[in-house]
């Protein structure tokens, strides 16, 4: 059996502390669940295999299995079972991988996937003493970044954040400060070109949000966007992981915000079975491990691994997704894939720096 996206809907993403800020994790990838089976009345709710969610923080709301309270929360029978995925930044697209898998060894003819996080919701968190009454305790933000290093890793490998093994590929790929902005500047206008001419409009299911004392508000545009922007408003702010000799920016890097998807996959039995048409067929995956420091540079072997499974090249492919953590990281792949830095098959409607990245969701 072969592997099939029959369809996808995702919330808006909304920006740190904005519109979403009221909405629990759970109930924000019950939205995106429930938005997509109501897309497919034909749809029998059993016929549901497994819900596979992504999600990367797992701190507070999202804790204990938050697929599985989100499928409950969206009306999914009771018998349809579910399981969280946390492979960090890759969260949402390692589930999707997992349903495919599913789909052709036929554990599951159909299978919902996708991924939630809500970094506004992120909780602090405070460890135990390590013995009765004493004061070794630590308090961490689970927003963002590493918590509770063990220090025995720190020495083997490192435990820098995201900001700063971007800067580390900048010095390894010699990456200017002017290209990364370039780039940056280029995803904002392509998020705001697509925002504008409604590209995205029929993947985004909105939100009804509630609002003190007034009415509630339909929620349903990213909000992170910046139509405005220019690469001199770019150029002009200060780096934000590196303070000597830095490059990497708020602006030429994603930023920290709230989100749910969910795709439905199905087998060819699946679709038989539901009256279900594909919208792609899923051929093939691959996953690398890359050194800690530099880890923004995986998508550069496994694609690479992916592509030579099926036969194929960079030539061969209309149009070439690749998330935009950081432009340093972004054009560190690009580059090593000896593509160009604007080739116009990347990320056509903008990426994670314009429209941001929810860890699990995106």
């Amino acid at each position: 059996m072969n592997a099939y996206l029959v369809d996808g809907v995702r919330t808006p993403i909304g920006s740190f502390g904005g519109t979403l800020s009221p909405i629990r994790t759970d109930d924000l990838a019950a939205h995106a669940l429930s938005s997509l089976m109501n897309r497919h009345p034909q749809l029998d709710a059993m016929a549901v295999g497994d819900v596979l969610m992504g999600c990367a923080n797992q701190a507070g709301e999202d804790n204990r299995n938050v697929a599985r309270m989100a499928s409950l929360l969206a009306g999914l029978p009771q018998e349809v079972p579910a399981e969280t995925v946390n492979r960090l930044c890759a969260s949402g697209l390692a589930a999707s991988v997992h349903a495919a898998r599913m789909l052709h060894m036929e554990d599951a003819n159909v299978v919902l996937a996708g991924g939630v996080e809500h970094m506004t919701r992120g909780p602090w968190v405070l460890s135990k003493a390590s013995k009765p009454f004493g004061r070794d305790m630590e308090l961490h933000d689970t927003s963002f970044g590493w918590r509770f290093i063990n220090p025995r890793l720190d020495a083997l490998y490192g435990t820098e954040g995201m900001g700063q093994t971007a800067e580390n590929l900048v010095e390894l790929h010699r990456i200017s400060r002017e290209d990364q902005d370039a780039f940056a500047y280029r995803s904002q206008m392509k998020a705001a070109a697509a925002q504008r001419e409604g590209r995205l409009s029929e993947e985004i299911v909105g939100l009804s949000i509630p609002r003190r004392k007034q009415d509630p508000v339909l929620f349903d545009q990213d909000e992170f966007v910046k139509p405005n922007t220019t690469q001199e408003v770019l150029s002009n702010l200060r780096p934000a992981f590196r303070k000597e000799g830095g490059s990497v920016t708020a602006g030429n890097a994603s930023g920290l915000n709230d989100g749910a998807a969910a795709l439905l996959l199905a087998n060819e039995l699946g679709m038989k079975e539901q009256g279900l048409e594909p919208l792609a067929q899923i051929r093939a995956s691959a996953v690398v491990g890359v050194p800690p420091r530099i880890m923004g540079i995986g998508p550069v072997e496994a694609s690479n691994r992916a592509l030579k499974k099926i036969g194929i090249g960079f030539d061969d492919l209309d149009v070439i997704e690749l998330n935009e953590a950081f432009s340093a990281q972004s054009l560190a792949c690009i580059r090593s894939w000896n593509l160009a830095d604007d080739d116009e098959r990347i990320n056509p409607n903008g990426g994670a720096i314009a429209l941001c990245h929810p860890l699990g969701m995106s």
